[in-house]
């Protein structure tokens, strides 16, 4: 059983971050990956961990801080301008008034942004410095011709692409000691990938692990997740490439957070996501979106088995397992978000129950054991 350390807030994990990037030369790691579920505290987190770098004079003032960080309020820092009255002239605006856009424009990020936003697409942009502002185009083929859309709305996804290039585009000067970025000991990445499909996600995850193992990077990583296929990407292409810790994130309850070692296996938050699902049984709180979980599971279980069909995860089970296949295929199909929750009926409710119940006696789950309910949190 790998070892599983809990906490009484996330400044504490903020902390033990830091103590597993600064120990001593045995112990010392380069990078910190973890995978942690929606709502778990992830962005706090990384504003944890920046704010304990910082240091403060009499009044107050930010003097020295060590952390260059992605997370959503990065991503809050550009904002569309679409020009709702003629729909002519859309532009995305940067925040000039944060420091994280200070000395751009002698840094001339133009180029290095473009090396990296043209390994996923071939939109154009334009940064004016002065106006604070980027405007994008396109070229398409009219009748054989090639002609160029101005002012263009990019979709959500093309925007991500391009704020995680304009940071990616930081951190190569960063990784290359520019002395305008020489107060950088650690990079920390929170959840970059929202709005992408699954091809962008790999290619993100390889070329992030390209960059941040460059020959003489002496930047410290923390990056986390909540997509299984970034994580396990990230795990595999790590490696043995740089000195690591892996771990889960698990909220036990307001004031508790468990920290498992992921280090025997990428897959452990398979087996939290049916913790959270044991809680959300146990205490009768069950929304629709629960059975896209619980058929992720039976997914994952199949897949592990070799069954051809999910089913197979619950055959020969005493109750009609044709029953929790239509219902498993009704609902984990359905268009249901975590960010629009809805509870499900009693009825539903009571199904949900027989399900997760049955599988998880039919293959002999043991909570307790999985999440050292004896352990007692950490002190510090």
């Amino acid at each position: 059983m790998s070892t599983i350390t809990l906490f009484t807030s996330l400044p504490e994990v903020a902390e033990h971050f830091r103590k597993d990037l600064t120990g001593d030369h045995r112990s010392e790691k380069d990078l910190i990956l973890f995978f942690a579920h929606n709502g778990t505290g992830k962005t706090r987190l990384s504003m944890d961990f920046k704010q304990l770098g910082k240091q403060f004079d009499a009044d107050g003032n930010v003097t020295q801080r060590d952390t260059l960080y992605f997370n959503a309020f990065t991503e809050d820092l550009f904002s569309w301008n679409n020009d709702l009255e003629n729909d002519t002239n859309r532009f995305l605006k940067l925040n000039a008034d944060s420091a994280f856009f200070e000395g751009l424009r002698e840094l001339e990020l133009d180029v290095k942004i473009e090396s990296f936003y043209n390994n996923y697409t071939d939109i154009k942009f334009d940064i004016n410095y002065d106006e604070a502002t980027v405007v994008f185009s396109r070229s398409i083929l009219v009748e054989g011709v090639e002609q160029t859309v101005d002012n263009i709305k990019i979709s959500r996804g093309e925007e991500t692409l391009f704020i995680w290039c304009f940071f990616l585009a930081i951190c190569q000067l960063v990784i290359d000691k520019d002395p305008a970025y020489n107060w950088v000991k650690y990079i920390y990445i929170d959840d970059p990938i929202s709005s992408l499909d699954e091809n962008n996600v790999i290619a993100i995850a390889c070329d992030l692990c390209n960059l941040l193992t460059t020959e003489g990077n002496t930047v410290k990583i923390v990056i986390s997740t909540h997509h299984s296929l970034f994580f396990n990407v990230l795990y595999n292409e790590f490696g043995r490439k740089v000195k690591n810790k892996r771990y889960f994130l698990h909220k036990k309850d307001a004031d508790t957070f468990a920290l498992q070692d992921t280090n025997d296996t990428p897959f452990f938050h398979h087996i939290a996501t049916l913790s959270e699902l044991k809680k959300v049984v146990d205490t009768n709180q069950i929304y629709t979106y629960h059975f896209n979980s619980l058929r992720s599971i039976f997914e994952k279980t199949a897949t592990f088995f070799g069954y051809d069909r999910i089913d197979r995860c619950i055959n020969g089970l005493e109750d009609d397992e044709v029953l929790f296949e239509r219902a498993l295929q009704l609902f984990s199909h359905g268009k249901y978000s975590i960010f629009d929750p809805v509870e499900m009926g009693e009825d539903n409710k009571d199904l949900f129950k027989r399900i997760f119940n049955a599988f998880v006696a039919k293959y002999e789950f043991s909570f307790p054991q999985i999440f050292n309910e004896e352990n007692q949190p950490h002190n510090t």
